[in-house]
């Protein structure tokens, strides 16, 4: 079939934009429109072409890692097989849930039927996508929604392509075009907004456009077209280091469908137009993999989980970049999954096949070589930690501003692992649903919204300073203002003051490794009137004070100290985190903060130091110098 894509209607889209926005479009719409009309009508072309699967099969049997996480998918699309299709059950505003559940069961019938070449995962996946076909919509009032179900009704339409039946086709390539490609030019803020939703939609419809591609031409130009032009919004965000602002759980999501736009323009137009030439965009693995702990948790910042399982987008920017290194914790992840056994279940993760895809034989991958990293941009970041081992010193910490996409209060908070054990931790985000069925309008971000009266997202719940009372300042941005990576003393100072306009003159806040315990200080000065700042940290841990300025704690059969060296007459207490104060609150099992107060004089300075200490570990206290002589 020889497709004919207008140049005048891609180029209405591209407009002029694109070139500033992605400079490697030398051609700007001349060399879209012709790859375009050069594609051949054959499917399967997302990711991997038919005749591909001898190869990518003797890749995953060459590794016992990729081999047994294949099998797992597999056990996936076995189970599947027993379960009704998806149903339109909206939770509250949202049908994200049934739109990943319809991507992670057709994504994997379809790549074990290629895998396998077993006709059995053929009628089960059919059924899947016309369930969600026959949907009178897939919600677009919550966009998310509908671009990962075209996403997974792309994939299922093109990797099972030669294998459905002419009608069956017909019905799912009419609901990607009505239900998704169509109403998605209505637009929306998502088109050309810079967070995690862009990534998301353009990378979903990007996969319609191309599944569909010889029958609606045009359409998909236009699709992709728009993509191109406004993808390298988000992209943006990662400048200058690779920091992803909305922490390292939404990096998962919103970097996993950006790379899956570009491997996908790459795998059916043999070009992603200078997308990943973004030096920012290629240097954000390295956020990710410092951005876990020896724990193996997250340095949960934002609205983030604790713990993300494997990420394939690793195993992509690992292969780009010919770098082994970058799957420390994926190897890790892997074996942790793949060691519960069938206790754990079939496989979850929707993008599984996509690290099968992109991934390499593991093998023996070696440790990371840096220690530190710090990243500046929106949600300034850095993490130190003594060595690569599980025992493991870490400390992380942040700048940034409450005003970034899914930020909490939690400007200069930092969580900490030593011995093994998670000590100070970040209570990561409520449900959203629980919060928005109660009536709270939770995505306001205005200085006085309801947003803040959340204990998790306000600054009573993390580890970092409370003044007065007070919440800090929604739109002050806290920079990273000094760092080092000398390993004799690596440390990291953050400029807090921009949080505290109008409740302190100066909050600088450091983190230092000190051999293997760490130091963290705030240098801090008044306005013109007394100041009360309370200084505290989140702990799942026990707590005991054995005298004022000390507090011990117990977690899984190890100890932390906790020693106040200044202000002198500081006394720990512990706060209660269990039981937050509004009804809509979530509750917090086994979880208390402990810390101090202190009144200091009106126009006056004040050094907060704390020093934390594992078990028995050998560290001389420090001794107490201003921050600006780190």
């Amino acid at each position: 079939m020889n497709l004919y894509v207008s140049i005048s209607s891609v180029t209405a889209v591209l407009g002029v934009a694109v070139l500033s926005a992605a400079p490697a479009l030398a051609s700007g719409a001349d060399e879209l429109a012709a790859r375009l009309g050069r594609i051949p009508p054959s499917h399967p072309r997302l990711f991997f072409s038919e005749g591909d699967e001898a190869a990518l099969k003797a890749k995953i049997e060459s590794d016992p890692l990729l081999e047994a996480a294949f099998e797992r998918l597999q056990a996936g699309a076995d189970a599947t097989k027993h379960l009704d299709p998806v149903k339109r059950e909206k939770v509250g505003k949202r049908l994200l849930g049934v739109s990943r559940t319809c991507l992670q069961r057709v994504s994997y019938l379809a790549f074990t039927h290629r895998m396998t070449r077993s006709e059995n995962y053929v009628p089960r996946a059919q059924r899947e996508m016309l369930a969600a076909a026959a949907f009178e919509d897939w919600n677009p009032s919550h966009f998310l929604d509908v671009a990962e179900m075209t996403a997974a009704l792309a994939i299922g339409y093109d990797w099972l392509y030669n294998d459905l039946a002419p009608d069956v086709r017909k019905k799912i390539k009419r609901a990607i075009v009505e239900k998704g490609l169509r109403t998605s030019q209505d637009g929306g803020w998502w088109v050309a907004t810079t967070n995690n939703w862009n990534q998301v939609c353009h990378g979903g419809l990007v996969l319609g456009a191309l599944a569909v591609l010889d029958d609606e031409p045009e359409l998909a130009g236009e699709i992709i077209a728009r993509a191109l032009k406004n993808v390298p919004r988000a992209m943006h965000e990662y400048e200058p280091d690779g920091v992803y602002p909305e922490g390292p759980g939404y990096w998962k999501y919103g970097t996993t469908y950006n790379v899956v736009l570009i491997a996908a323009l790459e795998s059916v137009l043999g070009t992603d137009f200078g997308l990943a030439d973004s030096p920012a965009f290629m240097k954000t693995p390295e956020f990710y993999l410092h951005a876990t702990g020896p724990t193996g948790l997250y340095f949960n910042f934002a609205d983030c989980g604790t713990r993300g399982g494997s990420a394939s987008a690793m195993h992509w920017f690992a292969a780009r970049r010919k770098d082994p290194s970058l799957l420390w914790w994926e190897r890790a992840e892997l074996e942790r999954w793949l060691a519960q056994g069938a206790e754990a279940g079939p496989a979850r993760d929707r993008t599984l096949p996509f690290l099968l895809i992109w991934g390499q034989p593991i093998g023996d991958v070696p440790a990371p070589q840096k220690l530190h990293w710090k990243g500046a941009g929106p949600t300034p970041v850095a993490m130190h930690r003594s060595g690569w081992d599980h025992l493991a010193t870490f400390v992380g910490i942040k700048g940034g501003s409450p005003s970034t996409n899914h930020a909490h209060m939690d400007t200069g908070s930092f969580v900490l692992d030593m011995d093994g054990v998670r000590w100070a931790i970040d209570l990561g985000a409520q449900s959203y649903h629980s919060l928005e069925s109660k009536g709270i309008n939770l995505w306001d971000k205005g200085q006085n919204s309801e947003r803040w009266t959340v204990f998790r997202l306000n600054n009573l719940s993390h580890n970092t300073l409370v003044v007065d009372g007070q919440p800090q300042r929604v739109k002050g941005h806290a920079p990273i203002v000094g760092s080092s990576d000398d390993p004799e003393a690596p440390y990291t100072v953050v400029d807090m003051t921009p949080a505290y306009k109008g409740q302190l003159a100066q909050a600088h806040r450091g983190v230092r490794l000190v051999g293997p315990a760490v130091l963290v200080q705030d240098d801090l000065k008044t306005l013109d009137h007394e100041t009360v700042v309370r200084w505290g940290m989140a702990t799942h841990a026990e707590v005991t004070i054995p005298r004022a300025d000390t507090a011990t704690l117990k977690q899984d059969g190890r100890t932390l100290t906790l020693r106040i060296l200044s202000p002198e007459g500081a006394t720990f207490t512990v706060y209660d985190m269990e039981n937050p104060p509004q009804d809509y609150d979530a509750k917090n099992p086994n979880t208390r903060m402990v810390g101090f107060e202190a009144a200091i004089d009106a126009s006056a300075a004040e050094t907060f130091a704390v020093f934390l200490k594992a078990g028995q570990a050998q560290s001389d206290t420090p001794t107490i110098i201003p921050l600006t002589d780190w």
